[in-house]
């Protein structure tokens, strides 16, 4: 049969067709060797590298943040094992495409062949979507790969995850992204060259994504005016990329709990830190507000009796003016709180009492401290007994104030630190008080 395109014709569609072709499609590697980053994973002894060498691929679920080698990592395994790779994503597919990717994959298994199906966004499967895939996941009939971007714990049913190996993916650092453009540069034509100012701002815009990185890239290289590229070009033609922030996923905790803990370890620089990383990556200030509350009462407490009001101003400052002056509120807060003493003497006292409270729930207060409006009360022992403590010696008399099965309970122990060093003397001061009224008894 006579070709229907001469020699020219065709190479020029060829030329054409690699043109076409997105830079991330010619970079992505083929072997696990080419895979730049995750060398935990990926080390001679690694997790994913031993589940491969030694062929007992188990069915795994990447997690981990965008554009850190997820789909690459399913594909190149895919080729690794000689297995026949299908590739959906969550978003745009529904049951009937999941009906006839398993009916094939089922097809290929009674032949003796092997099927990964790769499954991105995996977390937004509903509950039997997710279920759908177990009976093909026991029998053998695939290894599913499944990629997401939120806490498995949380978005994936318990019965995927325990057939599953969670493999957490770590965002790539900049000698990693530094790779990824140098391999990148190499399979551009007519590549412009980077000043080495520009090297380092466009690898600090991709933010720990590879992806990214190779997409302002090939945007570079679209530019007419190619010549070196300097920092200041990029900075006036290219957009930041935003943070990756989710207000309801676990960027969401992940920062919440950075600045809670760094102000409980009295650390105002990585405190107020997480605050300007969580206010750029567009929290709702009112939520870090109550958070900063929540933090003066579990972990200052009554070592410093100003927290709270401290955290209850910025909240209303910033309610008044709003954000950017308000933000300085936030931060001055946030400090305070980071250098205030800290207990938590009254957080594991109320937790402690709350627990025995669900325990003893229905359990009367004494007679003693019960009000008596009526004659029935009266003849029935409400109120009796009790002593009125302004009447008594340095008003303090004593008396018992828990039911009778549970006194003596302690609960509160206040710590050497701050406004609570005087509470303590109180409290011992007062049980000096008890002492005394129990031996004249």
């Amino acid at each position: 049969m006579m070709d229907l395109f001469d020699k020219d014709t065709k190479d020029a569609v060829d030329n054409n067709s690699q043109k076409n072709i997105p830079l991330a499609e010619k970079l992505r590697p083929k072997v696990l060797d080419e895979v730049i980053g995750q060398e935990k994973i990926l080390a001679s002894d690694g997790q994913l590298k031993s589940m491969v060498k030694s062929g007992q691929l188990s069915s795994i679920i990447f997690w981990g943040p965008p554009g850190v080698g997820k789909t690459t990592l399913a594909r190149v395994i895919a080729n690794e094992v000689s297995a026949h790779y299908e590739e959906i994503s969550a978003i745009f597919s529904g049951v009937s495409d999941l009906k006839k990717l398993l009916t094939a994959a089922t097809v290929r298994h009674s032949n003796g062949s092997k099927t990964i199906l790769f499954v991105d966004e995996i977390h937004r499967f509903n509950k039997s979507q997710q279920d759908s895939f177990l009976p093909y996941m026991e029998n053998g009939t695939i290894t599913l790969i499944g990629a997401t971007t939120e806490n498995p714990s949380f978005e994936l049913n318990s019965a995927l995850l325990s057939r599953s190996n969670v493999i957490l993916l770590e965002r790539l650092n900049a000698e990693d992204l530094r790779k990824i453009f140098n391999r990148a540069i190499g399979f551009m034509g007519n590549a412009p060259i980077f000043s080495d100012d520009a090297i380092s701002l466009i690898i600090h815009m991709s933010n720990g994504d590879g992806r990214a990185l190779i997409n302002l890239l090939e945007l570079v290289g679209s530019w007419k005016d190619n010549g070196t590229v300097d920092a200041h070009d990029l900075k006036t033609k290219l957009s930041q990329r935003a943070a990756n922030y989710d207000k309801k996923g676990d960027e969401h905790y992940n920062l919440i709990s950075a600045l809670h803990k760094s102000i409980r370890g009295s650390d105002p620089d990585a405190a107020i830190y997480w605050l300007a990383r969580m206010l750029e990556g567009g929290e709702d200030p009112s939520y870090i507000c109550r958070r900063l509350v929540r933090i003066a009462s579990e972990d200052i407490g009554l070592a410093d009796l100003h927290a709270s009001s401290i955290c209850i101003e910025a909240w209303q400052s910033y309610e008044r003016v709003g954000s950017p002056e308000g933000d300085l509120s936030l931060a001055r807060a946030v400090c305070y709180l980071a250098l205030a003493p800290k207990s938590n003497a009254v957080y594991t006292a109320f937790s402690a009492a709350r627990h025995l409270a669900k325990e003893t729930g229905s359990i009367p207060p004494p007679r003693h401290i019960l009000n008596a409006p009526t004659q029935l009360m009266k003849n029935n022992g409400y109120g009796d007994g009790y002593i009125y403590d302004h009447d008594s010696e340095n008003a303090f008399s004593g008396q018992n104030f828990f039911p009778d099965e549970l006194s003596g309970q302690v609960f509160y122990s206040p710590v050497e630190r701050g406004f609570e060093r005087e509470l303590k003397k109180r409290l011992a001061y007062f049980e000096k008080l008890r002492s005394k009224r129990d031996e004249n008894m």
